[in-house]
């Protein structure tokens, strides 16, 4: 029983050998550029489409970040320091729960 079986079939014993030949050389160079070139070209998309989504993400949460300053600015009753504040400290809670979890409270393997 063969452990790595080819995926090119052996010729028959009689035949036209170099269409064969010709058949053996395509097959083997069609593997070598599926398994190189296949892979660089997928890890090359999965990079440029995972920035475009970081940037695109980076913009999006910018803008909403203003629009909800503008809001608060609007509705609430003072300049525009009680947004900035109400959304520092929503910030600042929200980093120290997010601190207070990087270990779990069962772990106490600090390295």
């Amino acid at each position: 029983m063969e452990q790595n079986p080819s995926p090119v079939t052996p010729p028959p014993a009689s035949g036209d050998w170099p269409a064969q030949a010709a058949d053996l050389v395509v097959n083997t160079v069609d593997a070598v550029r599926r398994r190189t070139t296949g892979t660089i070209l997928t890890i090359a998309r999965v990079t440029v489409f995972g920035l475009l989504a970081v940037v695109l993400g980076l913009v999006v949460a910018t803008m909403l970040l203003v629009m909800l300053i503008r809001l608060l600015d609007v509705i609430l009753p003072s300049s525009v320091w009680l947004p900035y504040l109400v959304l520092g400290l929503a910030s600042l809670i929200g980093g120290l729960l997010l601190f207070r979890r990087r270990h779990p409270s069962g772990n106490t393997n600090r390295t």
